[in-house]
C-alpha cells in the first residue's frame, strides 16, 4: 500500500513512518518546507521537501500514488504557534491545498489528524464523537476548521476523508525540544525543580504516541469504515492530581507536589466507543512504566533536558567558538608589532653602515606583509615603518630638518607605493581564488544533487525490479509456483495446493478445509501435525474475531497469539459464498505483516484459479464419473481420486481409510442408496471392477473409521477395512 504522510519532522509522524514500513507499505512524505532534511525521516521511501502552496502539488500526488494520504494537522511541525494569528491561517490554507491535490487525483483515502484541543469547554462526562465542538484559542480553532473543511469536502464530493482525534498523546522524549505535553512536561519539572505543580479539577486521558499510531493503522488499511470520525484514547480517565502524585511515585518520591490555582479547571476525556465498537480495542502501555522510562532517560542527560543543548561543551571548547573570530582577526596585527621591533632595531644599528648602506629593511618588511595579508597589513606596517624611520633619524637630525628633506617624502611614498600596490594585487589573487573556490563548491554541489538524483532514481528503479523479478515473493515468482499446480489432476490440485502455500509463504504448516456446510468445514489437506491440531471438523462460525475477518473479506492475523487460532487465514468464495479456507501457522512475528497478507491474498486468488478450472473439468464429465442418480464413482474416476488420495497421505498431506463393502448385483442398488445417506459430504465411495463397492474417508485413520465401519454394519452392510490398495 502507498502512504503519503503531509508534516514536519517529529516524534508522532516518525512512529506512523516505522509503523508502516514495518507493515510493508511504500511511504513518502511532503515536507512543507524546501529545507527540511532527508535524514529527519527514517523508513521514508521518498522524500518530497515542497512547501504546502507549491505548484506542483498535483504532480507529487501522482508520483506518490497513495492509497492513503495522512495530514498530520495538529501535530505538524512546520507550524509552531507563536504568532497564533498568522499560524491559522497559513494552517487553513495549507489544509485546503493538500485536500485539492487529493481531490484532484480522485483516489484513495484521506485522514486528518485533529486534537482533543477542539473542546475547550468543561466536560464531566467523556466526550463521544458527535459531541458539539468549543475551541479555545486560534490553534484550536484552526484545527476545529481542518475538520470542517474535510467535512465540506467529504460531504459534497463523497469523498472518503476521515478525521481522527487523538486524546493527550503523550511520548517518551530523547531530548528538551521532544517535551511538549503534560506528562513529559511534569517529569521535567521534577529534574530541574524537585517539584511538580498541578491544577485542582483538571481531568485528562493521556494516550501513548505509539499507541495512537497501532490504532491509526487500523484505519490505514481497514476495506470500509461506518464513521467519519473517529477518537483515539485510552478512556482511563485522570486528574491532574493524581498524575502528578504517579509521576513523583515513578520519578522522585521526595519531591513535592504542589497545587497551581492560578489556571481555569478543565476536564477533557474523549470516548473511542465508535473506533472500539468497529476495530475492537486497541493494547494500551502502561502509564506508570512509561512514565519510570521518561525518568531514566531525562536522569541519564540532564543537561541535555535542562539546557536543552544536545551535550555540554568544554569551556576552553566554548572559548574557542566564540572567541575564535577574534583571535583570527587580532593575529595578524600582533605578527606585525612584533616582526616591526627586530626591523626597527636592525635599521637603528645598521644605519651608518657602509655594508648595509643598500639594504631598506622597511621596504623589505612592507613587502612581507604586503605579500602575506594584503593591503590592511601593508598600510599598517608602512605607517610602523615611518614611525621607526623617525625615531631613528631624528637622533641625529631634528625632526624639523628631517621634514624639509624630500629625500624623506620620496622613500616614504616608495613604501606606499610598493605595499599598497603588491597587498593590492595579493588582494585581487585571493578575490579571484576565492570566486573560483566558490564556483568549484557550487558546481560539486550541483554534482553531489545530480548524484544523489541518480542515486534516489536508481533505488527505484532497483526496488521496483527487485519486487518484480528478484524477490522470492515477487509476483511473477509467485505466479511460477502456483502455476505448478496445473500439471496435477483434477482430484489432486487441492492436496498441492497446501504444499505450494507453504512454499511461498515460508511455513511448513499449512491447512486447507473444504466449507461443507454454513457451519461446518472439513479438513481436506495439510502440510504438518501443527496444520491439523484444530481437528478434522470446525466450526468455524464460532471462530470469533477469525470468522468476522474472513466473512468481510479480510485476511485473519492473529496478532493477539491465541493459540486455538492460525497466525493466519484466509477465505476462498465463489459466488459469494465461503468455498475453502486456507489457514496458516509456523509464521515469525516480524511476517505477520500486511505485506504477508496481501500476498496470502494473492496466492489464495492463484490457488482457487487453478481450483476452479479442476472443478470446471469434473463437472464437464459429471455424466462420465457417476453411476446414473447417484453419487457412485465409476471406476476409473475412483480409481483416479483413491490414487491422489494415497499419494497425499504418503507425502504427508492428508489421511485417508477406504472401506471394502461386499455386494453383488441384486444388492448394489439398495447398498448404494445406504451408503450414500451414511457417508459425509467429504466422503466418496465408488467400484474398482471387482464387484464391491468402496468407500473413501477422507482425513480419517483407521481407529475413526471404526466408527463408520459398525455404522454400516448396523445397516445390514457386509463390510470390512480395506488395505494393499497403493497405487
Amino acid at each position: 500500500m502507498n502512504v503519503l504522510i503531509v508534516g514536519g519532522p517529529g516524534t508522532f509522524l516518525n512512529n506512523i513512518l516505522i509503523k508502516c514500513h514495518k507493515e510493508g507499505h511504500k511511504v513518502s512524505v511532503l515536507t512543507g518546507n524546501r529545507f527540511t532534511e532527508k535524514d529527519a525521516y527514517p523508513k521514508c521511501f521518498e522524500v518530497y521537501p515542497f512547501p504546502y502552496d507549491a505548484s506542483c502539488l498535483n504532480e507529487i500526488f501522482d508520483s506518490a500514488a497513495p492509497d492513503v494520504t495522512i495530514f498530520m494537522g495538529a501535530f505538524d511541525t512546520n507550524f509552531k504557534w507563536e504568532n497564533e494569528e498568522t499560524d491559522a491561517v497559513k494552517y487553513t490554507a495549507s489544509l485546503a491545498n493538500v485536500l485539492m491535490g487529493y481531490v484532484m487525483r480522485g483516489k484513495g483515502r484521506f485522514i486528518y489528524i485533529s486534537s482533543h484541543e477542539v473542546f475547550g469547554d468543561n466536560h464531566d462526562e467523556e466526550i463521544i464523537e458527535i459531541a458539539e465542538t468549543s475551541p479555545d484559542g486560534f490553534k484550536a480553532q484552526a484545527i476545529f476548521q481542518g475538520e470542517t473543511l474535510c467535512a465540506n469536502y467529504r460531504s459534497n464530493r463523497d469523498l472518503d476523508i476521515i478525521t481522527v482525534r487523538t486524546d493527550h498523546l503523550y511520548n517518551i522524549p530523547e531530548k528538551r525540544d521532544e517535551v511538549n505535553d503534560t506528562v513529559t512536561k511534569m517529569c521535567l519539572e521534577v529534574l530541574e525543580n524537585k517539584s511538580v505543580h498541578y491544577t485542582p479539577g483538571v481531568a485528562l486521558s493521556p494516550l501513548y504516541e505509539r499507541d495512537a499510531v497501532e490504532a491509526l493503522h487500523r484505519l490505514i488499511t481497514c476495506t470500509t469504515h461506518h464513521s467519519d470520525i473517529y477518537q483515539l484514547s485510552s478512556s482511563r480517565g485522570m486528574t491532574e492530581e493524581a498524575l502528578a502524585n504517579l509521576v513523583r511515585e515513578r520519578m522522585n518520591p521526595e519531591c513535592d507536589v504542589i497545587s497551581n490555582t492560578t489556571v481555569r479547571a478543565h476536564k477533557c476525556v474523549l470516548s473511542n466507543r465508535a473506533y472500539e465498537s468497529e476495530f475492537g480495542n486497541p493494547f494500551f502501555v502502561d502509564l506508570g512504566k512509561n512514565i519510570e522510562k521518561i525518568g531514566e532517560i531525562m536522569k541519564s542527560k540532564p543537561y541535555v533536558f535542562m539546557t536543552g543543548e544536545d551535550a555540554k561543551i568544554p569551556l576552553w571548547m566554548r572559548i574557542k567558538e566564540k572567541g575564535g573570530w577574534l583571535f583570527r582577526a587580532v593575529v595578524p596585527f600582533i605578527e606585525n608589532f612584533l616582526v616591526f621591533i627586530p626591523c626597527f632595531f636592525f635599521y637603528d644599528k645598521t644605519g651608518s653602515s657602509h655594508y648595509f648602506a643598500n639594504l631598506d629593511i622597511y621596504l623589505l618588511y612592507v613587502l612581507l606583509f604586503a605579500i602575506i595579508f594584503g593591503q590592511q597589513q601593508a598600510t599598517l606596517s608602512a605607517l610602523l615603518a615611518v614611525v621607526g624611520y623617525f625615531i631613528t633619524n631624528t637622533a641625529d637630525r631634528s625632526g624639523f630638518e628631517l621634514l624639509l628633506d624630500g629625500n624623506t617624502y620620496v622613500w616614504i611614498a616608495q613604501l606606499f607605493i610598493v605595499g599598497l600596490s603588491v597587498g593590492y594585487m595579493r588582494d585581487q589573487i585571493n578575490k579571484i581564488k576565492q570566486e573560483q573556490e566558490e564556483e568549484k563548491d557550487y558546481l560539486e554541489q550541483q554534482v553531489e544533487d545530480i548524484q544523489d538524483i541518480n542515486s534516489t532514481n536508481a533505488r527505484v528503479k532497483n526496488v521496483l525490479e527487485t519486487q518484480l523479478v528478484n524477490q522470492s515473493d515477487s509476483v511473477g515468482k509467485i505466479y511460477s509456483i502456483t502455476s505448478s499446480l496445473d500439471q496435477y489432476s483434477p482430484e489432486e490440485v487441492l492436496f498441492y495446493a497446501a504444499e505450494t502455500i507453504g512454499k511461498i509463504m515460508k511455513t511448513d504448516d499449512v491447512a486447507i478445509y473444504v466449507v461443507s456446510n454454513a457451519d461446518y468445514a472439513r479438513l481436506f489437506s495439510s502440510t504438518s501435525e501443527k496444520a491439523r491440531s484444530l481437528g478434522n471438523s470446525i466450526r468455524y462460525t464460532e471462530m470469533g474475531v477469525m470468522y468476522e475477518s474472513l466473512i468481510s473479506g479480510k485476511v485473519f492475523i492473529n496478532r493477539k497469539m491465541e493459540s486455538s487460532l492460525p497466525l493466519m487465514a484466509n477465505a476462498i468464495f465463489e459466488n459469494g459464498q465461503m468455498q475453502i479456507i486456507v489457514m496458516v501457522w509456523g509464521l515469525s512475528w516480524e511476517n505477520m505483516t500486511l505485506g504477508q497478507s496481501n500476498q496470502l491474498v494473492v496466492v489464495s486468488s492463484l490457488i482457487q484459479n487453478a481450483v476452479l478450472r479442476s472443478n470446471r473439468f469434473i463437472a464437464a464429465l459429471e455424466d462420465k464419473r457417476y453411476m446414473e442418480g447417484t453419487k457412485l464413482l465409476e471406476t476409473e474416476s475412483f480409481r483416479s481420486l483413491l490414487d491422489a488420495f494415497i499419494r497425499a497421505e504418503e507425502k504427508g498431506l492428508n489421511e485417508c481409510t477406504v472401506i471394502k463393502i461386499k455386494t453383488d448385483e441384486l444388492r448394489m442398488k439398495n447398498d448404494v442408496e445406504i451408503i450414500q445417506a451414511a457417508l459425509r459430504q467429504s466422503d466418496y465411495f465408488g467400484t474398482l471392477g471387482d464387484g464391491n463397492l468402496y468407500a473413501l474417508l477422507s482425513n480419517t485413520n483407521e481407529e475413526a473409521a471404526q466408527f463408520v465401519l459398525n455404522r454400516f454394519k448396523d445397516k445390514g452392510l457386509v463390510c470390512e477395512i480395506a488395505k494393499g490398495l497403493a497405487v
